[in-house]
């Protein structure tokens, strides 16, 4: 990592056969000022050893960071981002997930997005279905994150399309270290717990969160085979949403 701009975790479980190696390679090859930080979670698999030999040669730009136990995605983001605030002082942080539904060319859009306003201290994707993008999603993932994102919407009282993006880069803070210091209560939806955080800490300093998050539509997001979220997560992530209301905003 040249000047210590951007550090891009990337949270891995059991991705030995999904991880697009050239995919990262070129973008090894080609960006400057990005350390991208793998994170094995535990896989049972040869995760670690793609990551391994991926990182290989790239010692200033990639490095792998193995958890013996599974931890689940949430844990896996903020173990990374918390190891790359205390080690490699990073002027931004963020997280994206290792199947690439989110290509790598759209790191430099937000980071473009994060120079021109500087007023903007967190940038997300969205997945949004517009004519002139490519945003494929199966009907029922598309329609369950709809009720998902309008409830969180309700709950968070933001105007939020999509918080269940897993492509986010936050703009390094003195309040970065502590959104990232403790457990998250949900696996899953630690998205939305992340933002329940920066909601009580912006209240605090009498901000207003909906002042300093944009929202990127995606010009491409595809689903990838082998995602490990099911149906039944849906249920789930609706009673952790009602846990991190009931922790963080009253």
């Amino acid at each position: 990592m040249t000047d210590g701009s951007l550090c891009l975790v990337v949270p891995c479980y059991n991705e030995a056969r999904r991880l697009d190696i050239a995919s990262f390679k070129r973008f090894l090859e080609t960006e400057t000022g990005t350390l991208l930080l793998f994170v094995d979670d535990g896989s049972t698999d040869d995760t670690l050893g793609v990551l391994t030999r991926l990182c290989a040669g790239f010692d200033a730009s990639a490095q792998v960071l193995h958890l013996p136990h599974n931890q689940g995605k949430a844990e896996a983001v903020r173990y990374g981002i918390s190891l790359a605030l205390d080690r490699f002082a990073p002027r931004i942080v963020g997280f994206w997930d290792a199947d690439l539904a989110t290509p790598l060319d759209s790191v430099s859009r937000f980071l473009q997005v994060l120079c021109e306003r500087p007023g903007i201290e967190m940038i997300f994707g969205a997945r949004v279905q517009l004519l002139g993008r490519c945003v494929k999603r199966s009907a029922a993932r598309h329609y369950l994150g709809r009720v998902f994102a309008t409830t969180v919407s309700a709950v968070l009282k933001l105007p939020i399309y999509d918080t269940q993006c897993g492509a986010k880069l936050f703009r390094v803070r003195p309040e970065t270290r502590a959104i990232f210091a403790e457990p998250f209560l949900s696996r899953w939806v630690f998205d939305v717990e992340i933002l329940a955080r920066y909601q009580r800490s912006f209240r605090l300093d009498h901000k207003q969160l909906s002042q300093v998050i944009y929202e990127y539509p995606l010009e491409t997001w595809v689903d990838v085979a082998g995602s490990k979220v099911r149906p039944a997560d849906f249920f789930v992530a609706l009673w952790d949403v009602w846990r991190i209301r009931q922790k963080y905003l009253l």
